[in-house]
């Protein structure tokens, strides 16, 4: 029987942050992110995208903000295992200094504008050097849905979760500029990985997901 894996991807990206990842032999499920109803909390959120999923006991894969929403269905529904890269399992693996905006709702002052921008500096901060990547990048954020953006940023910053979910393989690169190696305790890390490595540390992310596969 083919096993089914559900992806999630990071925080208003796509299938395409995952396209130099080999995913042959298995079933696999992008989960579409939904647009937030008004003042949804994070588990109402993750309750509606359920309806995606359809296997039981399933494999979910996440990438950074995906990882995030991927505990929150392990919290709603048994799973066989939960694949975490560039992401967090608890509150307390999230940078202080996002924590403190989120408490102050400093986040909520940064204009859509600012965030959708693409520009040495979100490259730097995305670890994206490539002109491919770069482009990737560029169209992934002019195609995030404002709206998704804003409410997803405003969970991330006060994420309450402190439960340590079982079966969690958790793959961190060690050049994260968006969320610190420091900050977190993963199972295994990527050298000079960044926040997307899965694009351009491919290889070495493919041998680490066959295995724990």
């Amino acid at each position: 029987m083919t096993k089914e894996l559900y992806i999630f991807s990071g925080l208003g990206a796509d299938e395409r942050v995952f396209q130099q990842l080999d995913f042959s032999g298995f079933s696999t499920t992008f989960i579409k992110w939904i647009v937030p109803q008004d003042k949804e909390t994070i588990e109402n959120y993750v309750t509606r995208l359920l309806d995606q999923i359809t296997t039981t006991n399933p494999t979910l894969i996440g990438l950074s903000f995906g990882g995030l929403i991927a505990v929150e269905v392990a919290k709603q529904i048994d799973t066989e295992k939960v694949i975490l890269i560039a992401s967090v399992k608890t509150k307390n693996e999230i940078p202080f200094y996002y924590r403190f905006a989120g408490q102050l709702g400093l986040h909520k002052l940064l204009p859509t504008r600012l965030l959708k921008s693409s520009n040495f500096i979100t490259n730097w901060f995305f670890g994206t050097s490539s002109t491919f990547d770069k482009e990737l990048l560029k169209q992934i954020l002019i195609d995030t849905d404002p709206t998704f953006l804003k409410w997803a940023i405003d969970k991330v910053t006060r994420w309450t979760n402190q439960t340590q979910t079982k079966n969690i393989f958790h793959i961190h690169g060690t050049n994260d500029k968006i969320l610190p190696l420091s900050f977190v305790k993963c199972n295994s890390t990527i050298k000079n990985g960044g926040h997307l490595m899965t694009l351009n540390k491919a290889v070495e992310l493919n041998k680490i997901l066959r295995q724990q596969l």
